[in-house]
């Protein structure tokens, strides 16, 4: 396997394990894109890559990290070792600090001031609802104004002008952080949005952490990520980034924004959001531009799935050592997390279950099943959902809990009930013989 470095040698990992697929039919950047990329992760198919997009001078690449397997080839371990991987690259003993370096392939292509135009990029309208043109896939790159400390981000920016973006900013991000002090002294926040990326970096920017998630990327990799100085901002931006845009977000303007395809699966609210002002555009010679389809897979995987697994993980597993195996489903929309034990005493899943729910305020439903249950598999969670709940002996709720504010079920403070079901066998009431099963076989040895 090559090793991955940036997004072209990711793609050349995807291609040789069968995970890519090359789109040479025209496709429109509005809607169409992104109704073919939902649809191959709809039937588990590979990663596409649209090579003839209408109106783009660049290939469009997208659902990088949409699955168990391409976070696996992603990561460089086996799918059920994902966990492992990310619990040991979240943890800051880990953390390798980036390297900077004089120059960079995105800098061969610069434009600034009046020679700026963003509304010539190829940003997709990705859902019918959407309020237009949205980069999703770009990673912000800012910093502490205080400590100097690097910082990524996911923020979800459309399109207002040649030079303007609305900058999606949740309270409770480091960058809204930053912006406050810069804003309490009256200046602007310097962010660079860097797109086209090693999926390390990618993993590494849905991640809470309270140091420069690039660290976090460099223990994915065992090595510094390289970075390079900012053309038109003073900020240390991956240097093997496809494209790079630079500007500012000015201090206290806010303009409406809006809406967006969510990852709870419906559309988001038009938000008062911060104005970034573009003053420069780069990119490598024949980039590629990347997305991110919102309120599908991949948008879960990396703001959900990948970053929240190992904190819980952790709790359970502080709770109960017979945890065999967590996952945090993307069809739940990040709020359903399935456990696997091997339980020893019959209060166990309730107590794993009530750990998980303190993990993390997204977790409203918690399933946990027997080993022999494949987590990944939707088809199987089902069954034993089926097959092993007594729904009137076997589901706890705890009522007025704090959940996400953004989930459809909950208040506006997110407060709501979430859910726990133990769907393991033995509960001392009927036993049933082993589970009927199949043995796997290549089927190209039968049907030529």
């Amino acid at each position: 396997m090559a090793r991955i470095h940036d997004l072209r040698s990711f793609l050349e990992v995807l291609e040789e394990a069968g995970q890519l697929v090359r789109i040479r039919k025209p496709v429109s950047l509005e809607y169409e894109l992104a109704d073919v990329a939902a649809t191959l992760m709809r039937e588990s198919g590979p990663a596409p890559l649209f090579e003839n997009v209408v109106g783009s001078p660049w290939p469009i690449f997208t659902s990088a990290v949409a699955s168990q397997t391409r976070a696996a080839l992603a990561l460089g371990c086996k799918k059920h070792e994902v966990v492992q991987v990310m619990q040991r690259a979240l943890d800051p003993i880990n953390g390798i600090p980036p390297v900077r370096v004089d120059d960079a392939p995105w800098k061969a292509n610069v434009r600034v001031g009046d020679e700026v135009d963003v509304r010539t990029l190829p940003i997709p309208v990705h859902a019918r609802g959407d309020g237009g043109p949205f980069i999703t896939g770009g990673v912000v790159v800012s910093k502490d104004p205080i400590t100097g400390r690097g910082n990524l981000s996911y923020n979800r920016m459309q399109v207002k002008g040649p030079r303007v973006f609305g900058f999606n900013l949740n309270e409770w991000r480091h960058v809204r952080q930053f912006l406050d002090v810069q804003e309490a002294r009256g200046e602007r926040l310097e962010v660079a949005v860097a797109i086209g990326l090693d999926p390390a970096i990618m993993i590494a920017a849905g991640a809470r952490y309270d140091d420069d998630e690039l660290r976090i990327a460099g223990a994915i990799r065992g090595e510094g990520v390289k970075v390079t100085r900012g053309v038109t901002v003073d900020l240390d931006i991956p240097a093997e980034a496809e494209i790079v845009i630079e500007g500012y977000l000015a201090p206290n303007e806010r303009a409406g924004e809006g809406p967006l395809a969510e990852f709870h699966g419906y559309f988001g609210d038009i938000w008062e959001s911060p104005v970034f002002y573009v003053t420069a555009v780069c990119w490598r010679d024949n980039p590629i531009f990347q997305t991110i389809i919102p309120g599908w897979d991949e948008h879960v995987y990396l703001g959900n799935v990948l970053p929240r697994e190992p904190l819980l993980l952790s709790y359970v597993q502080h709770v109960s050592k017979r945890v065999a195996g967590l996952h945090i489903p993307p069809y739940g929309n990040g709020f359903t997390a399935i456990v696997a034990i091997d339980k020893d005493n019959p209060g166990e899943p309730k107590n794993v279950a009530l750990a998980a729910f303190t993990a993390h305020v997204n977790i409203k439903w918690c399933i946990v099943v027997d080993p022999d249950v494949n987590i990944y598999d939707p088809a199987d969670v089902m069954w034993a959902l089926t097959t092993r709940v007594d729904w009137g002996q076997d589901v706890f709720l705890v009522p007025g809990a704090q959940g996400h504010e953004m989930d459809p079920t909950a208040d506006m403070r997110g407060v709501h009930t979430k859910i726990g079901v133990d769907a393991t066998l033995h509960k001392g009431r009927r036993e049933y013989t082993d589970r009927v099963s199949y043995e796997w076989v290549d089927l190209k040895e039968y049907l030529g």
